[in-house]
């Protein structure tokens, strides 16, 4: 299966730092975010990546090359656990690269892979999120979906308060974890839905999507929204929810993002003894679900 890695936001709300920097290259403790999503879809058993980028996103497709010239200065320095990390870097995987030319939505950004996907089943991780547990969240996706037949979504349970802001499923209970999408709001209010589990930027695809994403209409500001091709989805096929149970992280948020840095150095044990004074113990990882 292949991945598909939507990075292409304008990252708005991280103004300043994202007038002339991806959010996806925020650094989160020792490495920019969108590097913990590509691993996670290595994990994941998927060598073959395609990142959709747009303008001003060079830096991704940099950071994911090699560079012989830095590689060569710490060998002669004699860094080699640096330059081990650098190379391991520039061969994570296959990746590739499209363009999305204009800001027309996650939708129409997915609907990009269309080519690449060549008619199979895809993961999409969205570039800015980053899901952390014992067992990555795109495998068990893969999982269910190799069991379904039919695409699933990650979701989470959210308060209240958070609801208008994500995708919320409502759907029917079938198994520890999984439910059978019934409907997919993009954004509600509390009182619209009476669900809260939120879409957490992780899915697997049947390759129907792709014609989903050319059936819906333009929402609002012109974008093809991604909530709306899976409800069309829906009308010919099952899709499921799998709750996550690990971490997530949304990097495009900055309390988030703060919190990402302080949790996960909490992990690290050089980081941690110091860190626990200030913050308290670290949190619990995300059990493994199947």
């Amino acid at each position: 299966m292949k991945a598909v890695i939507p990075a292409a936001g304008l990252g708005t709300r991280f103004l300043p730092y994202t007038k002339a920097q991806p959010k996806e290259m925020l650094p989160v403790l020792d490495k920019p975010a969108i590097q913990y999503v590509v691993e996670e879809a290595v994990e994941s058993g998927m060598r073959d990546i395609l990142i959709i980028t747009g303008r001003g996103k060079r830096a991704i497709e940099d950071h994911f090359d090699r560079n012989v010239e830095l590689e060569d200065y710490l060998r002669r320095l004699g860094k080699a656990r640096d330059l081990e990390q650098m190379q391991k870097v520039g061969n994570l995987a296959n990746i590739m690269y499209v363009r999305q030319k204009e800001p027309l939505g996650l939708g129409h950004a997915v609907s990009c892979a269309e080519q690449y996907v060549g008619g199979d089943p895809c993961a999409v991780l969205l570039g800015d999120d980053i899901c952390i547990g014992e067992t990555p969240c795109t495998r068990q996706l893969a999982s269910v979906f190799t069991k379904r037949n039919a695409s699933v979504i990650a979701v989470q349970k959210v308060p209240e308060s958070k609801i208008s802001s994500y995708g919320i499923i409502t759907g029917k209970t079938i198994g520890e974890h999984l439910h059978r999408v019934e409907d997919i709001v993009e954004k509600p209010s509390p009182e619209e839905v009476h669900s809260n589990l939120a879409t957490i930027g992780r899915y697997v695809f049947s390759p129907n999507i792709f014609r989903s994403l050319k059936s819906v209409s333009p929402g609002i500001g012109g974008e093809i929204q991604l909530t709306d091709a899976i409800r069309d989805l829906l009308l010919s096929e099952d899709v499921f929810a799998f709750e996550f149970g690990g971490r997530r992280y949304d990097i495009g948020d900055k309390a988030s993002w703060l919190r990402a840095n302080i949790e996960l150095a909490m992990d690290k044990p050089e980081f941690a003894s110091e860190l626990v004074g200030l913050f308290g113990k670290p949190p619990r990882r995300g059990r493994s679900q199947s």
